[in-house]
């Protein structure tokens, strides 16, 4: 517990605890709005993987063999409902995720290629510049854990890892942190 500071001055205070945060977690987890599908057309041409068999090659080589060059999508999830902790400097987060790989056919059935669980540490910091209230998010931890269906070889996980940490330094977080630039204060 803190007590708010006294000034005799004009000034906003902002804070956020624990419980708020926690609880903004779990409405959104138990809402079901902590899901997403990602198609190749969803990617930035230069994102450093491409959601293709043949961009898999290099963590599965048998996925491209067995499907040669076929397109791919990602589907992503919260396993478990964030967990949030509030401290003095940042805002900290351990986000429970899943993300599954399907090989989509040319009649349109999805093939299940693998389900990566992906448990991302994150820190949020607020910012205030000038009169604009905002905040950095940046990436602390990621640790993979892969499933592979039956008869599929296993994935190079630490490959994977490196591309997905590469993707998230890249795209991920920069996408969050313009979510969360500076706007102005009422």
């Amino acid at each position: 517990p803190m007590a708010p500071p006294m000034t005799h001055e004009p000034m906003l205070l902002l804070a956020v605890t624990e419980f708020v945060a926690n609880s903004a977690a779990f409405t959104y987890f138990t809402a079901g709005a902590l899901h997403r599908t990602i198609s190749s057309d969803m990617l930035p041409r230069r994102f450093p993987l491409q959601l293709r068999t043949k961009s898999m090659e290099v963590f599965s080589p048998q996925l491209q063999e067995r499907y040669p060059d076929q397109p791919m999508e990602l589907h992503l999830w919260a396993r478990q409902q964030p967990l949030l902790s509030c401290h003095p400097d940042a805002l900290h987060g351990t986000l429970f995720s899943s993300a599954e790989a399907f090989v989509v056919l040319p009649n349109a059935t999805r093939v299940p290629a693998f389900l990566l669980n992906i448990d991302a540490n994150v820190t949020g910091k607020p910012t205030i510049t000038r009169n604009r209230l905002g905040g950095t998010v940046r990436l602390t931890g990621l640790v993979p854990d892969p499933e592979l269906p039956q008869g599929l070889p296993v994935l190079q996980v630490k490959r994977l890892e490196t591309v997905l940490k590469f993707g998230l330094w890249l795209f991920g977080i920069p996408q969050a942190n313009s979510k969360c630039c500076p706007s102005p204060v009422p």
